[in-house]
C-alpha cells in the first residue's frame, strides 16, 4: 500500500502538513489500496502565494510557449499511460480495458487541443471606433490565480480541461483533485515538473471540499474557481466566491435526454444511449440518462433497451472481459440503490435489470436498470441518479418531447436522432442544453461545453474555454486600431 504525505507546491515536492488521512478505497474489492495526507490551512496559503509569485512569469511568457508547455505535458502523460490508466481504475473503479481510451487518451486529448486551440485566440486584437474616434486595442489577460477543483468520474480528464485552458490563457493554477480518487494527480503534478512548468504555474492540494475547497473559494489570493461536481457543491462555492467578487465557472449534474424522432433510427440510438449510460457504471454528467421515443415505438424501444443492456458484462476493474464495474464509493451505491427503489415506489415499471445474485460479492456493485416512465415528473426522471440507471419515457408528438426534454432542472447535454439531418437539426435548436448531438455524432473537443440552468455556467475546451479565464482591456488611441495597433501588447 501506497502512503504519500507529500504534495507538489512552487515547483518542488513539499511535505503536507495535515493531520487527516485520506483513505483510497478499491471500489471493486472495498479495500484501501492508498492513503494521502490531507493539506493543511498553512499549504493552502503556501499553494495560493506561490502561484501568485508565478503570474507575471505566465504573463510575459509568449501563448505559444504556453501551448508548447501543455504538449509536453501531453507528452509525459502519454508514455505513462498503462500506468495512469490502471492507477485510475483502483481508484475509482472503470474496468482497466476501457481506462486507457476513456479516461488517459482523452486527457492527453483534451491538453493537446487546447494547445493547438490557442492560435485561434486574439489576446491582442485592433478595433476601430465610428468616426471621429480613434481605436483601440482589446487585450486578453489572465484573470489570475484559479482555484480548480475536480471530480472522480473522470479524474484526469476533468483536470485537463480546467487546468490546460487557464494555463493556456496564462493563470497559475491550484488544483484540488477530489478526495475520492486522488492519486492520478500526483503523477500529474509529475508531468509538469518534468515538463519545466515555472515554479507555482502548477500547485497541487489534497483534502476535501468542505476544508479545502472552500478556503479555497473564500481565499482573497484566487482571482476565480473552475468547479465539476454536484449541484449542491456548485451553489456552495457561487456563493462562498460571491463574498470577494470571484469569477466562477461550473460544470455541474445533468439529466440528459436522447431523443428518437419517428423517422430516427431506433436500434442505433438505443445502442448509444445504453452504453453512456452503462460504459463508467453511469457516472458521467453527459449519460443519456432519458429515452425518449414516439408512444407507437415503446415495446420495440423496450426490447432493443433489454438486448442491449444484457450485452454488458459486469466485473471488477481488473477483469479483462468487464465492461461494467463498480460504482465509486458505498455512498453512491447507496444513492443508486435509493433512487431504483424510489421509481418502483413512483409507478415506473422494470424494463430490464441485471440480477443481484448475479452481482461480485464484494465491492460498491449494483444492478444496471432499465425502467418504462410513463410520467416524466417523477424523481427518476428529474433527478440525476449518477449510475447504471436508464428512464424510457414515450411522447405523443414533438411538442411533448420538446417539453418532456426541457422539463428539468438541468440542460448540460442532449442527443436527437432522425432520418432528416435538418428536421433533428431544427429539434436540437430547441432544447435547453449546452451540448447536442445528432445522430451520435462524435464530440468535438474544441467545441464549447457548458450546461444550461442548473448544470452550471461557462463554457470549457477549446478556445472558448481559454477564454473563460482572461479578462478583457480595451486601450484607447487617437489613431486607428489598424496603424500599430499591437506595438507593445504582445498576445499576452
Amino acid at each position: 500500500m501506497d502512503h504519500r504525505a507529500d504534495t507538489y507546491i512552487d515547483g518542488t515536492w513539499v511535505e503536507n502538513n495535515g493531520e487527516d488521512v485520506i483513505a483510497v478505497i478499491d471500489p471493486s474489492t472495498g479495500q484501501c489500496v492508498a492513503t494521502v495526507r490531507e493539506s493543511a490551512t498553512e499549504d493552502m496559503d503556501r499553494a495560493v502565494d506561490a502561484a501568485r509569485r508565478a503570474r507575471p512569469v505566465l504573463r510575459e511568457m509568449e501563448p505559444a510557449g504556453r501551448a508548447a508547455l501543455l504538449e509536453r505535458v501531453a507528452d509525459h502523460l502519454e508514455t505513462r499511460l498503462d500506468e495512469i490508466a490502471e492507477l485510475i481504475s483502483s481508484e475509482m473503479g472503470m474496468p482497466r480495458k476501457h481506462c486507457a481510451n476513456y479516461q488517459v487518451r482523452t486527457a492527453v486529448g483534451t491538453f493537446r487541443n487546447t494547445a493547438r486551440a490557442v492560435a485561434d485566440v486574439d489576446f491582442a486584437a485592433p478595433l476601430d471606433g465610428p468616426a471621429p474616434s480613434g481605436g483601440s486595442t482589446v487585450l486578453r489577460e489572465p484573470v489570475g490565480v484559479v482555484a480548480a477543483m475536480t471530480p472522480w468520474n473522470f479524474p484526469l480528464l476533468q483536470t485537463a480541461a480546467k487546468i490546460g485552458p487557464a494555463l493556456a490563457a496564462g493563470c497559475p493554477v491550484v488544483l484540488k483533485p477530489s478526495e475520492v480518487a486522488p492519486l492520478d494527480a500526483f503523477i500529474l503534478a509529475e508531468a509538469f515538473d518534468a515538463a519545466g512548468a515555472p515554479p507555482g504555474a502548477f500547485n497541487l492540494l489534497f483534502g476535501n471540499g468542505l476544508h479545502v475547497g472552500e478556503y479555497l473559494a473564500r481565499h482573497p489570493g484566487t482571482a476565480m474557481v473552475s468547479l465539476t461536481g454536484s449541484t449542491r457543491a456548485g451553489r456552495r462555492v457561487a456563493e462562498i466566491a460571491a463574498g470577494s467578487i470571484k469569477r466562477v465557472t461550473l460544470e455541474l449534474g445533468g439529466k440528459s435526454a436522447a431523443v428518437v424522432l419517428p423517422d430516427g433510427d431506433l436500434a442505433a440510438a438505443v445502442d448509444r444511449v445504453v452504453r453512456t449510460v452503462l460504459i463508467n457504471t453511469g457516472q458521467t454528467c453527459t449519460a443519456l440518462s432519458r429515452l425518449l421515443v414516439p408512444f407507437q415505438s415503446l415495446p420495440e424501444a423496450e426490447r432493443f433497451v433489454a438486448a442491449a443492456m444484457a450485452g454488458y458484462r459486469i466485473g471488477p476493474s481488473g477483469d479483462p472481459d468487464a465492461d461494467v464495474g463498480p460504482l465509486a464509493s458505498w455512498n453512491q451505491k447507496h444513492r443508486v440503490t435509493e433512487a431504483t427503489e424510489r421509481a418502483l415506489v413512483d409507478g415506473a415499471r422494470t424494463i430490464w435489470s441485471f440480477p443481484d445474485a448475479e452481482l461480485p460479492r464484494d465491492g460498491y456493485f449494483t444492478s444496471p436498470t432499465a425502467f418504462t416512465v410513463n410520467d416524466p415528473r417523477i424523481a427518476l426522471a428529474q433527478q440525476e441518479v449518477f449510475g447504471p440507471v436508464l428512464a424510457v419515457i414515450p411522447y405523443v408528438d414533438e411538442d411533448e418531447a420538446v417539453s418532456i426534454a426541457n422539463g428539468t432542472p438541468y440542460g448540460l447535454a442532449g442527443a436527437v436522432w432522425s432520418a432528416d439531418e435538418e428536421r433533428a437539426l431544427r429539434f436540437a435548436e430547441r432544447m435547453e442544453a449546452g451540448s447536442i448531438e445528432i445522430n451520435g455524432a462524435p464530440f468535438n473537443g474544441l467545441a464549447p461545453f457548458g450546461g444550461y440552468k442548473q448544470s452550471g455556467y461557462g463554457r470549457e475546451l477549446g478556445a472558448f474555454g481559454i477564454a473563460q479565464f482572461t479578462e478583457l482591456k480595451a486601450i484607447q488611441r487617437h489613431t486607428a486600431s489598424g496603424a500599430g495597433a499591437t506595438h507593445g501588447a504582445r498576445a499576452r
